[in-house]
């Protein structure tokens, strides 16, 4: 299976999206599960995985903290497409630790506190969720930032030893608006009212004109429109995505 991976890959268009799922799912045995937040991005991946019937879990990070309307679009994607997205969740322990240490809101103190709240509601949940999956479907896309030009369609995330796959990495913003709109795929109400990144209430804003599609995200810090600790390595940077070794592709 490592040959058929490595040799399959290289053929498939970087630029279209549902011969990239059906390639990886040619080629990966074992579960493979796409993460989804329900924004723009994840809602095409999900119309593309649900018309095509392909083995792909749907899954998403319910941290607690999310907006109305993305519950509403949760449901709506449901409804549309006959299925049930699995939800992960906080520890409630580990939640508990992190409110009695920095409160209910501490998170805008600092970075740090700020990065604390992420591990606890998205990243642990997270390695729960791809714990013994062979990849992981993200909708990263090359364009989204500075810190994520280095994005491909398929790459080894090397802090959890494990492939992943970004179908969209190749779009623009504009490309996926326009696949959404011949489709009709469900997408969160905030995007008409300019929030382009959608995560936690209380960390994202809508965006003004011309500022990039990320800058609503962590506002209030110096870099704004970081990363939660998702796709970063433990140097805190976004992990730097490359082809996979023969030898690291599961059988």
């Amino acid at each position: 299976m490592s040959a058929a991976l490595l040799d399959r890959f290289p053929e498939v268009d970087p630029r279209d999206p549902a011969a990239i799922l059906a390639a990886a799912r040619v080629a990966i045995d074992g579960r493979i599960v796409f993460t989804t937040s329900f924004g723009l991005e994840d809602q095409v991946i999900t119309h593309l995985i649900a018309s095509a019937g392909f083995a792909i879990d749907i899954a998403t990070i319910d941290t607690g903290r999310l907006f109305a309307e993305t519950y509403e679009v949760w449901a709506r994607t449901e409804e549309r497409y006959g299925l049930r997205i699995r939800s992960v969740h906080p520890d409630a322990d580990g939640l508990a630790t992190l409110l009695d240490a920095q409160g209910v809101n501490g998170f805008y103190a600092s970075v740090a506190a700020r990065k604390a709240c992420c591990e606890t509601r998205k990243v642990v949940p997270l390695g729960h969720m791809l714990a013994g999956t062979s990849a992981w479907v993200t909708g990263l896309r090359a364009d989204q930032s500075g810190t994520r030009a280095v994005v491909s369609p398929w790459s080894r995330d090397e802090a959890r030893n494990i492939l992943k796959v970004s179908p969209l990495a190749g779009w623009s913003r504009a490309e996926a608006v326009a696949f959404a709109d011949r489709h009709d795929v469900p997408r969160n109400a905030l995007h008409a009212q300019g929030f382009l990144s959608i995560g936690c209430a209380p960390c994202t804003r809508a965006v003004a004109p011309g500022e990039p599609e990320r800058a609503g995200r962590w506002w209030w810090e110096t870099e704004a429109g970081g990363e939660c600790g998702l796709h970063v390595g433990p140097d805190g940077r976004l992990v730097r995505s490359r082809a996979p070794a023969a030898e690291e592709v599961p059988a």
